[in-house]
C-alpha cells in the first residue's frame, strides 16, 4: 500500500474510548462497534436492547411530560394557542380537555395533569430502562422465553409484530371511546363557531370509509386528508382498529407464507429499516393532514391552513367594502374579472382576487353563506353573523406563513400578526422528519440486503484514489 503521503503516516486516528471504563460487551475491541454505534452493540443481547428502548419511551414521555408543563405555565387565556407557539395544549384541546364553545379554555387544570401523568410515567420507564440496561439479564431467551427472540426466526417476529399491531389498534379504540363515552371530542362544525360534543352517529359504512382511500391525493379530492366530519374520522379509527386488532391475531396465529420468506430479508438492520419506512410514510401523510385538514387539527387551536387565511381575507374585505356600499355582485376587479366573487371552473360562485386558487376550501365560519352553487350573494348580503366577521379577520391576520425569525403573516397583509403558526412548526417538522426517516431507511435497507447477499463492506481504504493523488504542498 502507497502510504507516503497518507495523513495516517503522521497522524494516527484512533475513536476516543476510555479504556478503564471499558467492559466486555460495551468496547469496540469486544463488540466491533465504536460507542457512537449505539444499540448496534445490542444487536444479539435482547435483556440490553429492551433497556436502551425502554429508557428511550422514557426520554419521550419525559419531554411530552416536561413540555406539557412549559406550556401550561405560560399559556395566557385571552390569546389563541396558536398565537403562543402551543403544540401539545392543542392537541389536548382537539380531544376536548378543558375547552367550551367556540374553542376557548374554561380550564387549564386537565392540561396539568396530563402532563404530571407523563412525568410519573417517565419516571417508572427510566427506572426500568435503567434497570434493564445495567441489572437485568443481558439476554432474555434464557430465563424469560416469551420475550427472548432470535432475528432470523421468523415465525417469533411475525408474532411480535402481531403484539404491536394489537396494541396500536387499542389505541386507535381509545380514541373512539373518548369521542363516544368519556365526554367527547371537540367538533369545529357544531353550529356558532365549534363546540366540545360526543360523537353519536358513527360512519361505519365501509364504502365511505375506503372511499377516502381511493381517491385522487390532488385538488379537490384529497385523498384521506380531505376528511371533513368527526363522524368519519372516529368511524375510521374503528376500522383502523379493529384491522389492526384482527390482523395482530392473525400474525401470532399464522407463520409467514413462503412468498414472504423468500421476498423480504429476515435480520434485525432489515427490520428497522422497514420500521423508519413506515414511519418516514407517517411523516409525509401527518404534514399533509396538519397543513390542509382543519377537521381533524381545528384552526381555533393550531391557526388557519393557508388557503383558509387566503380566502378569510376575500372575506374580510369583502364585508369592509359592502358595508362602504359596494355592489360585490357586479363589481370588477383589475383584469375584467370579479372583485369580490367570481365562477370556478365548475361554475361555482367563489371568492374573487388571488385567493381564487383556494375556492377548493371548506371552513366552518365560511360554509353557512353557500348555497347550492356556491356562495349565496343574498346570504352575503342580509345573512353574516358577527362571530364569523371576527374569525376571519383574525385568520386573515395569521396566516401559517413565516420565518424562524417570526416575521409572520401573508407579506402583502400589513395588519399581518408577527409569529409563526404551530401549522407552519408541525407540518414543516413532520416534512423534514420524515425525509430524514427516508434517508436511514435506505441506508440500513442498503446495508441488510448486502449483509444477507454476503457482501457488506464499508469503503475500501486501501484503493482510496485520494492515497495516489500527489499532495497539494
Amino acid at each position: 500500500m502507497k502510504t507516503l503521503y497518507s495523513p495516517r503516516r503522521f497522524y494516527p486516528v484512533e475513536t476516543l474510548f476510555n479504556g478503564t471504563l471499558a467492559l466486555a460487551g460495551r468496547d469496540q475491541e469486544t463488540t466491533g462497534f465504536a460507542w457512537w454505534a449505539g444499540n448496534a452493540r445490542l444487536i444479539n443481547l435482547s435483556g440490553k436492547l429492551l433497556g436502551a428502548h425502554v429508557a428511550h419511551a422514557g426520554l419521550i414521555v419525559f419531554w411530552a411530560g416536561a413540555m406539557n408543563l412549559f406550556e401550561v405555565a405560560h399559556f395566557v387565556p385571552e390569546k389563541p394557542m396558536y398565537e403562543q407557539g402551543l403544540i401539545l395544549l392543542p392537541h389536548l384541546a382537539t380531544l376536548g380537555w378543558g375547552v367550551g364553545p367556540g374553542g376557548e379554555v374554561i380550564d387549564t387544570f386537565p392540561y396539568f395533569v396530563s402532563g404530571v401523568l407523563h412525568l410519573i410515567s417517565s419516571a417508572v420507564l427510566g427506572f426500568g430502562g435503567i434497570y434493564h440496561s445495567l441489572l437485568g439479564p443481558e439476554t432474555l431467551e434464557e430465563s424469560f422465553p416469551f420475550f427472548g427472540y432470535v432475528w432470523k426466526d421468523r415465525n417469533k417476529m411475525t408474532t411480535i409484530l402481531g403484539i404491536h399491531l394489537i396494541l396500536l389498534g387499542l389505541g386507535a379504540f381509545l380514541l373512539v371511546l373518548k369521542a363516544l363515552y368519556f365526554g367527547g371530542i371537540y367538533d369545529t362544525w357544531a353550529p356558532g363557531g365549534g363546540d366540545v360534543r360526543k360523537i353519536t352517529n358513527l360512519t361505519l359504512n365501509p364504502s365511505v370509509i375506503f372511499g377516502y382511500l381511493l381517491k385522487s391525493p390532488f385538488g379537490g379530492e384529497g385523498w384521506i386528508v380531505s376528511v371533513d366530519d368527526l363522524e368519519d374520522i372516529i368511524g375510521g379509527h374503528v376500522w383502523l382498529g379493529s384491522i389492526c386488532i384482527f390482523g395482530g391475531i392473525w400474525h401470532i396465529l399464522t407463520k409467514p407464507f413462503a412468498w414472504a420468506r423468500r421476498a423480504l430479508v429476515w435480520s434485525g438492520e432489515a427490520y428497522l429499516s422497514y420500521s423508519l419506512a413506515a414511519l418516514s410514510v407517517f411523516g409525509f401523510i401527518a404534514c399533509c393532514f396538519v397543513w390542509f385538514n382543519n377537521t381533524a387539527y381545528p384552526s381555533e387551536f393550531y391557526g388557519p391552513t393557508g388557503p383558509e387565511a387566503s380566502q378569510a381575507q376575500a372575506f374580510t374585505f369583502l364585508v369592509r367594502d359592502q358595508r362602504l356600499g359596494a355592489n360585490v355582485g357586479s363589481a370588477q376587479g383589475p383584469t375584467g374579472l370579479g372583485k369580490y366573487l367570481m365562477r370556478s371552473p365548475t361554475g361555482e360562485v367563489i371568492f374573487g382576487g388571488e385567493t381564487m386558487r383556494f375556492w377548493d376550501l371548506r371552513a366552518p365560519w365560511l360554509e353557512p353563506l353557500r348555497g347550492p352553487n356556491g356562495l349565496d350573494l343574498s346570504r352575503l348580503k342580509k345573512d353574516i353573523q358577527p362571530w364569523q366577521e371576527r374569525r376571519s379577520a383574525e385568520y386573515m391576520t395569521h396566516a401559517p406563513l413565516g420565518s424562524l425569525n417570526s416575521v409572520g403573516g401573508v407579506a402583502t397583509e400589513i395588519n399581518a400578526v408577527n409569529y409563526v403558526s404551530p401549522r407552519s412548526w408541525l407540518a414543516t417538522s413532520h416534512f423534514v422528519l420524515g425525509f430524514f426517516l427516508f434517508v436511514g431507511h435506505l441506508w440500513h435497507a442498503g446495508r441488510a440486503r448486502a449483509a444477507a447477499a454476503g457482501f457488506e463492506k464499508g469503503i475500501d481504504r486501501d484503493l482510496e484514489p485520494v492515497l495516489f493523488m500527489t499532495p497539494l504542498n
